[in-house]
């Protein structure tokens, strides 16, 4: 027997007509449809269509949003030298060399969003694939966490520095902000975070890419995005 919806499902979803909307119509009724009592996070959904199995088909950048996410991530660095007080100063929560690389690997210890390293370090972190890799934490050059340069990664991430990959179904799962960000503030985000998904196309994916865009909050219904926003983004 199917799970009997909540009232407040029930009248949120009832909102929502089964059809495509614009992003600039889906952010409003979004917020409309709002009944928890904490702010929600909004969360962008991409179907593409790759084939993830495949190195060269697999979809993965970084994208700083316009107007953050409404929190500040904690930030770990491991690095040596002169990179930890550069570290420390550009504000970094958590800084040290391989005595948080034991921290981690002995503890598995997490207790942080964000972790950037040192190329000089990365011999050392390596042995951490297996606690940092599942919480999609491993520092990789491509998105920008390993750096000499850990100053600027640090006030990327702090101004709202975000990740997107394909996970083993071709979605991509991306936060565009909180429910309470106003409407164009969390449009904007949207538009920036899948304006970077289109231009991230790799060669080697064939056919329709975009498959299907949604938009959701934590607690509310998801809500089918039209065509036109990638047909926009394509062209930004």
């Amino acid at each position: 027997m199917p799970k009997k919806l909540s009232k407040n499902i029930a009248k949120a979803r009832a909102l929502v007509e089964p059809r495509p909307y614009t992003l600039t119509d889906a952010v409003p009724l979004l917020q409309k449809a709002k009944y928890a009592k904490f702010d929600e996070t909004v969360d962008l959904t991409m179907r593409l269509g790759v084939d993830p199995k495949h190195a060269d088909q697999m979809v993965r950048g970084t994208v700083v949003l316009p107007h953050g996410l409404g929190k500040s991530k904690t930030v770990a660095v491991i690095a040596s030298g002169d990179n930890l007080a550069a570290a420390k100063a550009a504000g970094a929560e958590h800084v040290g060399g391989e005595e948080m690389v034991e921290r981690i690997q002995k503890e598995n210890w997490t207790d942080f969003d964000a972790l950037i390293a040192t190329p000089d370090m990365m011999r050392s972190v390596g042995r951490l694939g297996k606690v940092l890799g599942p919480k999609g934490l491993m520092p990789n050059p491509k998105t920008g966490t390993v750096t000499t340069n850990v100053a600027d990664a640090i006030r990327e991430i702090k101004a709202g520095k975000v990740e997107f990959r394909t996970d083993k179904t071709a979605l991509v799962h991306v936060p565009v902000g909180k429910l309470s960000f106003d409407s164009q503030k969390l449009v904007d985000n949207a538009m920036t975070v899948i304006t970077s998904v289109m231009k991230a196309k790799p060669s080697a994916a064939k056919g329709k890419y975009v498959k299907g865009i949604t938009l959701s909050s934590t607690m509310g219904p998801g809500i089918e995005l039209d065509s036109a926003v990638t047909e926009a983004a394509g062209k930004a």
